[in-house]
C-alpha cells in the first residue's frame, strides 16, 4: 500500500532572512537617501575584503550607472538590503552618486543627493554625534 502523499512543505524563508541578516549586520536603514531609481556609479576607491554582494555590486557599476533598483534584482537581494550595502560602499568611497548632464528637476535632485553624501562621508563623526 502506497501512502498518499501530503502536502507538499513550505519553503523555509529563515535561511534567507538570516542572510539578509548577516548581510547588513542587522542593520535596515541604510545612512544615505537612496530611492530606486537613485542611479550609481563608480567611485575612486578600491576597497578590499568586501562581501561578495558588495564586489558584485561595484563590478556591475564599473560596466555602467544603474539604478539601485537594476541592481538589487541583477543580484535577486531585496531592494532594503542593496540600499543598506550600496550606502557603505557609498562611504568607502567605492560608489557614487554621478550627475546627469540633462538640465532640470531630477539632475537638481540627484546633485543634492551627491552633495549630502559627500557631506556624509566627509563628517560622518559629526552626523553620529547629532543622530
Amino acid at each position: 500500500m502506497n501512502p498518499r502523499p501530503g502536502p507538499a512543505p513550505l519553503p523555509d524563508d529563515t535561511a534567507d532572512i538570516v542572510r539578509l541578516y548577516a548581510l547588513t549586520d542587522g542593520r535596515t536603514r541604510p545612512r544615505h537617501q537612496l530611492d530606486m531609481d537613485t542611479v550609481l556609479g563608480p567611485g575612486s576607491r578600491s576597497p578590499q575584503g568586501l562581501p561578495e554582494e558588495s564586489t558584485r555590486i561595484i563590478a556591475l557599476c564599473q560596466e555602467r550607472t544603474r539604478p539601485l533598483v537594476e541592481l538589487a534584482g541583477m543580484l535577486g537581494l531585496h531592494v532594503t538590503a542593496v540600499r543598506v550595502l550600496v550606502s557603505d560602499l557609498i562611504d568607502a568611497g567605492a560608489l557614487k552618486l554621478p550627475v546627469s548632464d540633462t538640465p532640470g528637476e531630477d539632475r537638481e535632485a540627484q546633485l543634492l543627493r551627491a552633495v549630502a553624501a559627500g557631506l556624509k562621508r566627509s563628517w560622518a563623526h559629526a552626523m553620529a554625534k547629532a543622530g
